[in-house]
């Protein structure tokens, strides 16, 4: 099949990249940055990335002296002679050209050289795109997550790469970073490939969520309802589940006892704790133990001062942690006494399959987000450590533990450099599954985040960035980079991303799949819909109308 030819390869290298001359019935205005396109060589097929356009012309005089506006014939006589389009590719994956029967199933390999002058580039087709990064017709590992620019056919993530590390979901506020999130959990849970813990800090993926941009239909469908039984909500703020028509499974109470100092100091920043009162909280554990917290919460202050001789502490670092922590007495979901522990439940939906999204209600400020899911984060992550050796020891496959990708958002939080060498998070990011638990961090400000993290993260997912220093954070890692650069700052404000890392063979952007009726009936959710409501019928006309 004859190919659509955008241009020719006139110049360019291996390090800096190739130059085309577009051809002049081509229209430069149809190429955009982020474009995929193809390179026809002598003995190999070569991927590229469209980095960048601008106008050259072959006599300068030209540019001097320009035609007037209503000069059209002039215009069209010195378009693509004189004056012509060159774009900047860069050359990503190649394979050979005439490859046998039983070569074809072999995958693209990275570019180790470049194609000979005047090599003819063309429109990327369908058999490229899913050559090189595979297709849902492939098997499960395969999920469809967007479209190329320009193009229909579906750009697949493979879910299996994906889930080998930490991941990561960036763009600046408004740019549809949980719809993306939202996707991504989606295929990992209809292809089953992990099992999830989402701490949903604003009610956002469990049930329903707000549709961005509004309009008639202003609300879009969760993960419960999109996967029913298979997911589970939990909830410390049951009266807003209830105000909001959610079935919740579980409500998450968590006693004192259960905080260490350890996640209290991670809170150091939000509570505004200086190092001296993290360490007279270290004494106060030392006396009291588990119960440390309990003892000081419910001192008089009248009693600070002899509380602080008891235990050996300054009274002015006492008083100051006791005035910093009795802001935690206004959560609702703290309490003395459980009767149901929360780690264990999460622990049971999560060795059952069942995916578990925790939502935070009305009690969704920082405070309360870092102290949850840093505590419930550690002790499961205790618990996976433990199971991970047991499976180390006895090598049965029953003993494995099922792959756990902890979401979280606002990242940076749990992640800024002082942060991240104190939470459970910067640990997990920097193990790599080793214990089959791995983070899909969701962030609107990268450059906050500890760069030995970013280097760790596998799968980037990127949306529109304007500042330089978080374009720099998330190619973090990538080698020669700078021409993502462009590429990033030119992404539309919505329903545009950056694919780049362990996922994908190469960067590519991309279109993001439509959150809709669409990929509900692709999940099989409407079929569902259309079954139970035929049941219905069924039972009416069997019973006829009472």
């Amino acid at each position: 099949m004859q190919r659509q030819r955008v241009g020719v390869v006139v110049s360019g290298s291996l390090v800096g990249g190739l130059e085309m001359k577009l051809d002049e019935w081509y229209s430069v205005e149809d190429i955009r940055a982020g474009k995929f396109v193809v390179i026809e060589g002598e003995k190999s097929r070569f991927f590229c990335m469209v980095t960048d356009v601008r106008l050259d012309a072959t006599n300068p005089q030209v540019l001097a002296d320009p035609p007037d506006a209503d000069e059209d014939l002039l215009r069209e006589v010195l378009h693509g002679t004189t004056t012509y389009g060159t774009v900047c590719l860069r050359p990503l994956l190649m394979t050979p050209k005439d490859e046998t029967p039983e070569a074809r199933g072999d995958e693209p390999h990275l570019v180790k050289t470049i194609p000979v002058h005047f090599s003819m580039v063309c429109e990327a087709e369908e058999e490229d795109v899913n050559r090189v990064f595979g297709s849902e017709d492939y098997g499960p590992r395969y999920f469809h997550i967007g479209r190329p620019l320009d193009m229909e056919t579906p750009i697949c993530i493979d879910l299996e790469g994906f889930i080998e590390r930490s991941n990561g979901v960036f763009g600046k506020t408004g740019t549809g970073k949980t719809f993306l999130t939202r996707l991504v959990l989606a295929g990992l849970i209809h292809k089953d490939r992990a099992v999830n813990l989402i701490f949903d800090m604003h009610s956002e993926y469990g049930w329903q969520a707000t549709r961005e941009g509004g309009g008639q239909r202003s609300f879009v469908k969760g993960l419960k309802q999109l996967f029913g039984s298979k997911v589970a909500i939990f909830t410390l703020d049951p009266e807003s589940a209830r105000r909001r028509g959610v079935q919740s499974d579980f409500t998450v109470k968590i006693p004192y006892h259960q905080i260490t100092v350890e996640d209290i100091a991670t809170l150091a920043e939000e509570l505004n704790l200086h190092a001296t009162a993290v360490e007279s909280a270290y004494l106060i554990a030392n006396k009291y133990g588990r119960d440390w917290l309990s003892a000081l919460l419910h001192a008089e202050p009248r009693e600070i001062k002899e509380f602080a001789e008891e235990i050996g502490a300054h009274p002015e670092s006492i008083s100051a942690l006791y005035r910093k922590l009795k802001r935690l007495e206004r959560f609702d979901f703290l309490q003395e006494k459980v009767l149901d522990d929360a780690v264990v439940k999460i622990m049971e939906y999560i060795n059952q399959g069942i995916h578990v999204v925790l939502e935070f209600g009305q009690q969704s400020s920082f405070l309360s987000y870092m102290l949850v899911a840093n505590m419930l984060t550690r002790r499961i992550h205790e618990l996976y450590v433990q199971k991970s050796e047991r499976y180390l020891a006895s090598d049965r496959p029953d003993d494995k533990p099922k792959q756990l990708i902890i979401t979280i958002e606002e990242a940076h939080k749990f992640l800024n450099p002082t942060a991240a060498r104190q939470t459970i998070f910067g640990t997990i990011a920097r193990e790599m599954r080793k214990y089959f638990v791995s983070l899909l961090i969701i962030d609107q400000r990268p450059s906050s985040i500890d760069d030995e993290i970013m280097s760790q993260v596998g799968t980037r997912i990127t949306s529109l960035l304007n500042d330089e220093k978080d374009i720099a954070a998330v190619l973090t890692g990538v080698s020669n980079a700078s021409w993502l650069r462009s590429v990033l700052a030119s992404l539309d404000s919505k329903q545009q991303a950056l694919l780049m890392g362990h996922a994908v063979p190469m960067p590519v952007v991309i279109r993001t799949r439509d959150y809709n009726d669409a990929f509900y009936e692709a999940l099989g959710y409407l079929e569902g819909e259309k079954l139970a409501r035929k049941a219905q019928v069924d039972i009416g006309d069997l019973f006829g109308d009472r």
